[in-house]
Parts: structure tokens; C-alpha cells; sequence
């Protein structure tokens, strides 16, 4: 059974969503507060929550496919989902986190396993607001995610590491995936 907050996150996509205006077009702060109601817990950040966002990944995507899906220039723009299927779950998930900043603007609607390493592009379990400024004082942000993926969809696509070892390393820690595969 899916924790509550992949629940709700999942109903949105069969379900209308009502958005207020006020609540979805104001910036209250740069940095997330926890919420005591906040159903995905903050304090993995700059990670997901394990237990809204665990990672799903694309099964049409494996090491006997990369030639055909994921190192072929331009494929994942034909399995990526359209930000009006993205940007409701964006607005429940910054809900669900609990952050103060609501300006969806300053948010990723991000895949947490990226489709260029083969996560699942629909999957709410793969999808969370990842902020694009810095959380924890570390530097680390939405843009720095961006280019460890591409340093480990590059380093899958040339051999030097499988494309299991790159799913894990990005699932158990991007900010360390690089080094743990001795790529950076």
C-alpha cells in the first residue's frame, strides 16, 4: 500500500484539482519550514523523502535497451510527460512537504530516478518538488542534480558503469553518486 501522500499525489491524476491562485503565485520564503502536517518529511532534503519519493523505474529501460532508449539522443523527450500532468503533482507535492515557499516556480517537478537512467516518467513514486535553491547549506541544488545525471547516463552509455550501479547509486544518494562510482 502507497504511504498517504503517493495516495493523494496518485488520486490527482484522476481527480479535478482546484488550485488558489494566492496560494500557488506568492513566495513566502527562499527556504522550506516544516510543517507539523506535512506528510513528506523534509528532512532528507536535499534527497526525497524515501517514503513519498522511493524511485520507480521504466521496466521498457534495462542494460540490454540503453542502446535503443536512453543513449539515443533525444528519446527521453518522447516518453517525458507533459507539464500539465506534472505540474498538478508539483502543486500536492509542495503541499505534501510542507514547504512555505509556494511558488511553483522555484521547484523541479523532478524524477527522482531521471529518465535518462531509466526512471519511470509517469509514476508519482518517482516524481517530487525538488527546490531549485540550495537546502541544507551544501550548494547542492535541482541545477546540480541535472548534471549528475548527465555524468552518469554518460559514464552508462560509454561502459564504464552499468546501468544498475548508476540507478543505485542515484537512488541511494545523488549528491554522492559521482564519487561512490569513482566518477568524479
Amino acid at each position: 500500500m502507497f504511504p498517504v501522500s503517493l495516495r493523494r499525489r496518485t488520486a490527482l491524476l484522476t481527480a479535478p484539482v482546484l488550485v488558489s491562485a494566492g496560494l500557488f503565485g506568492i513566495s513566502a520564503s527562499a527556504a522550506p519550514v516544516a510543517h507539523a502536517d506535512a506528510a513528506c518529511s523534509q528532512s532528507y532534503l536535499p534527497l526525497p523523502d524515501p517514503s513519498c519519493t522511493p524511485g520507480v523505474l521504466n521496466p521498457d529501460v534495462t542494460q540490454d535497451t540503453i542502446d535503443s532508449t536512453i543513449c539515443v539522443s533525444g528519446w527521453t523527450s518522447t516518453i517525458r510527460p507533459s507539464t500539465s500532468y506534472t505540474n498538478k503533482l508539483k502543486a500536492q507535492g509542495i503541499i505534501d512537504y510542507g514547504y512555505t515557499d509556494t511558488a511553483m516556480s522555484d521547484y523541479e517537478e523532478d524524477h527522482f530516478v531521471p529518465l535518462e537512467l531509466g526512471g519511470s516518467p509517469t509514476d508519482p513514486g518517482n516524481l517530487w518538488p525538488e527546490p531549485h535553491y540550495d537546502t541544507d547549506g551544501s550548494g547542492d541544488t535541482s541545477y546540480t542534480k541535472d548534471g549528475v545525471e548527465t555524468k552518469l547516463k554518460n559514464a552508462v552509455c560509454n561502459g564504464t558503469v552499468t546501468l544498475a550501479d548508476a540507478q543505485n547509486a542515484i537512488m541511494t544518494d545523488w549528491t554522492t553518486a559521482l564519487s561512490s562510482l569513482g566518477l568524479s
